[in-house]
């Protein structure tokens, strides 16, 4: 049934990427590679082909198997034990956070894995949080089955050292929804117990109802004020303590007066009070402060270098290979490292050719060759044919867990965001005071017995209930814009800050430039379709990674038709195999035979060169790739802010890359993680607004020292070092637009305490006089409540669409 099509411009039925050449025909269906037909045919056996009738192409391309041995540590019983949730005789369960979740065919097929695996009982997705739970029969499967059965659909659980040593933390979610409960309960019921005040029906009624209506008002405003509002009494107090005024402080005084004096009124049946409008601030405050943490809470930003190494590691014991978890590693272990895994361990070199790539570690972009008995660091990523290494300190004592854990990288930044709010706040307080005081002393000389009301009057009716809900919802608003583009943020005070930086630092490896892409051309004879289809084959067989993208580059050339002999590769020369008709060499001059490549110097690019039957045919230039739009970026930033460039990496880049950012800007190389620090922190004394953008754990002192740092990944629940923004790398080129949609929002936020003012003007006018009804009070508090919150959700969300965020 399966066969190869000649070229057509079709989409994979599976993934939906593009086929470029010969697309695999099965069952009158194109797919881009074996294993995303595979997968086709799993679910088409277990008669789960609505997955792709819900939405077309819903899956994610299997263009790299996964391994057999990948999870072999999963049979670890002390592994097991940390990673499933519960566990008896019979059933288990476990929770998996599945990063690639993206859509409701993903939801659909996870929910009905119970039909691809007899021993898989029950499914449920969390969809907002990406997880997975399931229950199995442990006797009829196993832990390892189901994340290899995962992983072989294209959803593999997020597993990482991390996971095993992690501590359930309690959220303070829970207790916030409790008091948005609580607080909405008690409003809505005193608002309907206060409608025969509202509506003047009380004077129909006998008076003893009106007094049992206020105390029941009271009654249900009691949990409100002890038990909702307990967090800006205790947020005013600990500010008092530092000597600051925060927007907590008026608020807190506000909700102090209106329930002692409305419990004066109620007790001296001289009036109903304003448990109403009590509640239903209480309720408008904490409903923004949930809308602020659910944008943030699913993502983790304070991350470690446990999340970048793996759960366990291949060990050799009497020439027989073992799963260890890392965490059990000891000195003299002998590890067995494969092509593109993590060195765990500070490790000395027994066997093999290692060309280890540093670039998460120290920025350098190139592998670097270690050679037999030379001590090699944790962190680094083996590139080449498999290689032996001897434990020498335990993972705890590694080069990268000292360097993570120096004082550089771990203390705590004094957050210096100071928001538009909590300077308004300052003085909005004390005009408020001033104003509550006047009218007291003015009521005092000529009608005494006002005096105390339009104290009390002016603290309710001034309380800056609109101006501490523009904040929240404005920014909480913000942060859900940011996030459905790809660039999540730690706190809402991060918007402000990105506002008002100055000053842009870029890392190269990693945040400038495209690991996942290089430029690759061949310079040479013309080539012939037969010969693009043997060196195709030769380089898909290769472990090292330059193979690996001019396997990439010719995958049109992909037949499968072709018989390959003698295949033979010499880790760091080249590789060797034969063909019905031809021998194909790849590799270096040595592995060629010839002097040297007829190219001009450029260290910025690889080469690879092609010898067919004995005879040189040129070679492949494999450079840098940058990310796209990049030019484009930098001029949009250098309009509005000064930009630099600081890399571990060499400065091989220096002259091309300075055609890409303005004169004025400073381009540094060969700068270590203490350098990095420095240069930011001098730029900080010198009043500069700093941002920093980075990828790697040879950026995460500069992360956390500038005034906003930002990590670049390709993959956002995977590692990124601790900073206040993680963005997504597929996003990169919408960085100036975050940046000025940061300042939209500032500007929403100034607009709408405008007219948060004019309802506390009008407000002030009922209060100075002390004759403030609590209807104008249950009216007014409200209605500024809900425009202020209106206002601001539709203006940031009409910039988020000027700004083409989504």
């Amino acid at each position: 049934m399966v066969k190869t099509a000649e070229a057509t411009k079709a989409l994979c039925f599976h993934c939906g990427d593009k086929i470029a050449i010969s697309p695999i025909l099965f069952e009158e269906k194109s797919f881009c590679c074996q294993g995303c037909q595979g997968v086709y045919e799993l679910l088409s056996q277990s008669n789960l082909c609505d997955y792709y009738a819900i939405n077309s192409t819903p899956g994610l391309t299997q263009k790299n198997p996964v391994s057999k041995v990948k999870f072999a540590y999963l049979d670890d019983e002390e592994i097991q034990k940390q990673l499933i949730d519960f566990k008896d005789q019979k059933i288990a369960r476990i929770t998996f956070h599945i990063p690639t979740m993206h859509c409701s065919s993903c939801i659909w097929l996870l929910e009905s894995l119970y039909k691809l695996d007899k021993g898989i009982g029950h499914c449920r997705v969390d969809f907002l949080k990406k997880q997975l739970s399931i229950s199995y029969t442990h006797q009829e499967t196993s832990l390892r089955n189901i994340v290899t059965l995962l992983s072989s659909l294209g959803y593999e659980p997020s597993l990482s050292l991390s996971h095993l040593e992690e501590t359930k933390k309690v959220s303070n979610n829970n207790q916030l929804l409790y008091q948005v409960g609580v607080a909405g309960f008690c409003f809505g019921n005193i608002m309907l117990i206060s409608f025969p005040e509202y509506f003047g029906l009380d004077s129909f009624s006998h008076q003893n109802f009106s007094r049992l209506f206020g105390y029941l008002n009271m009654v249900l405003a009691l949990p409100v004020f002890l038990y909702s509002a307990q967090g800006y009494f205790k947020s005013a107090y600990q500010s008092l303590r530092k000597g600051i005024i925060n927007i907590d402080f008026p608020l807190a005084l506000g909700i102090l007066v209106m329930f002692f004096r409305s419990s004066y009124e109620v007790l001296s049946h001289s009036g109903i009070g304003f448990f109403d409008t009590l509640a239903g601030l209480v309720f408008f405050l904490l409903i923004g402060k949930w809308v602020q943490q659910r944008t943030f809470d699913t993502l983790s930003f304070e991350r470690d270098y446990k999340s970048y190494f793996p759960v366990a590691v291949s060990v050799l014991n009497d020439g027989k290979e073992q799963t260890v978890p890392v965490t059990k590693l000891k000195v003299g272990d002998r590890m067995l490292i494969r092509n593109q895994e993590i060195i765990p361990a500070d490790a000395i070199l027994l066997y093999g050719e290692a060309k280890v790539d540093f670039s998460f570690v120290t920025g350098e972009s190139l592998p670097i060759d270690k050679v037999l008995g030379e001590m090699i660091y944790a962190g680094g990523r083996q590139t080449g044919a498999a290689i032996e290494m001897e434990v020498c300190k335990p993972v705890s004592q590694s080069y990268l867990t000292q360097l993570w854990n120096s004082e550089h990288f771990t203390k705590d930044r004094v957050s210096q965001i100071i928001t538009f709010q909590s300077v308004v706040s300052r003085y909005f307080t004390y005009a408020l005071l001033a104003i509550a005081l006047t009218a007291a002393i003015f009521w005092l000389l000529f009608d005494p017995s006002r005096s105390l009301a339009a104290f009390t009057a002016v603290l309710i009716i001034a309380c800056p209930c609109a101006l501490a809900l523009s904040s929240p919802f404005a920014l909480g608003n913000a942060l859900r814009m940011f996030g459905r583009a790809k660039f999540y943020l730690k706190s809402p005070e991060v918007i402000e800050q990105m506002a008002r930086t100055n000053h842009m630092v870029f890392d190269k490896t990693g945040t400038i430039t495209n690991a996942a892409q290089a430029n690759i051309e061949f310079i040479g004879a013309q080539l012939s379709t037969s010969e693009k289809e043997a060196i195709f084959t030769i380089a898909n067989n290769s472990v090292h990674p330059l193979s690996k993208k001019i396997a990439s580059f010719l995958k049109s050339y992909e037949t499968g038709k072709l018989g390959l002999r003698n295949f033979n590769e010499t880790s760091g020369k080249g590789v060797t195999a034969s063909f019905d008709t031809f021998t194909i060499k790849l590799g270096s001059t040595q592995h060629l035979g010839i002097e040297s490549f007829e190219a001009k110097a450029d260290m910025l690019a690889s080469y690879v060169g092609v010898s067919i039957n004995t005879e040189y045919k040129g070679f492949f230039k494999i450079a840098h790739s940058y990310r796209e739009g990049l030019k484009e970026v930098i001029e949009q930033l250098a309009n509005q802010r000064s930009l630099s460039l600081i890399s571990g990496d060499n400065n091989a880049e220096e002259q091309r890359l300075k055609s890409y950012f303005p004169k004025s800007s400073q381009l540094l190389f060969q700068q270590s993680p203490s350098d990095k620090l420095l240069f930011i922190n001098q730029l900080k004394a010198n009043q500069q607004q700093v941002v920093m953008i980075g990828d790697g754990l040879n950026d995460a002192g500069a992360l956390k020292a500038a005034n906003i740092g930002i990590s670049v990944t390709e993959d956002t629940a995977n590692f990124s070092p601790s900073s206040d923004v993680i963005m997504d790398a597929s996003v990169f080129n919408k960085l100036p637009d975050f940046f000025q949609y940061s300042k939209d929002t500032v500007k929403v936020i100034r607009m709408s305490f405008v007219v948060s003012l004019i309802y506390n003007l009008i407000g002030l006018s009922f209060a100075v006089t002390g004759a403030m009804s609590p209807i104008v009070a249950a009216i007014l508090m409200p209605l500024s409540s809900v425009s202020v919150i209106s206002f601001t959700t539709a203006a940031t969300w009409i910039y988020a669409r000027k700004r083409e965020l989504f």
